[in-house]
């Protein structure tokens, strides 16, 4: 399959592009720099420098890789996001899942490409209801801090799911570690945990759907065939907080959590670091497994924690 990839350099995107070229497919990929296309073509892939928003340049690029199927990976994410700054800090990532995603379903559309498959995120659930969730609509009355994500997740599902010309897929991926990633060595959450920064707040009730960089590039792979939708793209266990921040606490040979009120904790991460880690929901994994035949390689974020598959 010809296959047209925006955001191949990125956590996901890289064990992607390898999972394709192994797997046979014909690969083109958008990059902003010639550094990146230099080691997209080291990989087998073939690369356009092109900007997302370049909107003449992007249809083109699609158009001369006559694809058949495009996979939006796009995001600008930082390598910190504090929760009290993830409003202002993801706004570029909003407009890439937004006006973004509007211009390669433009590019989908006049290069006659029939699949659309989409990043997105599980975490953007109500507290309320059901336990382990399906593909719910996402909150739409989420802390104000972070409506304008909850709002851009909406937005680009509906874009792919109401696109009549192609068929959409959204994969909603957990909280990713892995390569890149802010669970990986010298990472974010690493570094915090390690330094005793990250508290159990109230009774550590927030759960958390864990998700290896390789299985959600595995996951992309198996919708490039089946799939028409939403997604959750999770591993097999749901993990609070309580379970799995002292787990990897330990891994690390960092002292024990500090355990907090939620009061105190609204106070320094806000009321998106008390949604995360105390009101998150458990997403269940059975309707990828079901449709697309997805099953995760790492069953349980305790395996993946424990064996630090991250180089």
């Amino acid at each position: 399959m010809r296959v047209f990839v925006a955001g191949a350099t990125g956590v996901i995107g890289k064990p992607l592009c390898k999972r394709l070229v192994a797997a046979g497919h014909e690969v083109t990929a958008l990059t902003r720099t010639e550094e990146n296309a230099s080691r997209l073509r080291t990989a087998g892939v073939t690369p356009v420098v092109a900007d997302i928003y370049d909107r003449d340049a992007v249809i083109a690029a699609v158009a001369t890789a006559r694809a058949e199927a495009i996979v939006h990976q796009l995001t600008a994410i930082p390598a910190r996001v504090p929760p009290r700054q993830a409003g202002r800090l993801l706004e570029p990532t909003n407009r890439l899942r937004t006006e973004g995603t509007e211009i390669l379903l433009a590019a989908a559309r006049a290069a006659g490409a029939k699949r659309f498959i989409a990043q997105s995120i599980s975490f953007v659930l109500a507290p309320d209801g059901p336990s382990p969730a399906a593909e719910e609509p996402p909150w739409q009355h989420p802390p104000r801090a972070v409506a304008g994500m909850f709002d851009a997740v909406a937005k680009m599902e509906a874009m792919l799911t109401g696109a009549g010309y192609l068929t959409g897929v959204a994969l909603r991926f957990g909280s990713l570690y892995g390569p890149g990633t802010i669970f990986a060595t010298g990472g974010d959450m690493i570094e915090n945990i390690a330094r005793r920064r990250v508290p159990i707040v109230g009774r550590g009730d927030g759960v958390f759907g864990f998700c290896h960089v390789d299985d959600a590039a595995a996951a992309t792979v198996c919708a490039l065939e089946r799939g028409d939708g939403v997604y959750n793209i999770v591993d097999d266990e749901p993990a609070p907080v309580r379970d799995w921040l002292p787990y990897l606490a330990h891994l690390l040979g960092a002292p024990p959590p500090f355990r907090v009120p939620r009061w105190l904790a609204w106070l320094g991460a806000g009321s998106y670091g008390v949604y995360l880690m105390v009101q998150q929901r458990a997403v269940s994994n059975r309707k990828a497994r079901e449709e697309l035949g997805f099953v995760p390689s790492i069953a349980s974020w305790r395996t993946g924690f424990r064996d630090r598959r991250d180089t």
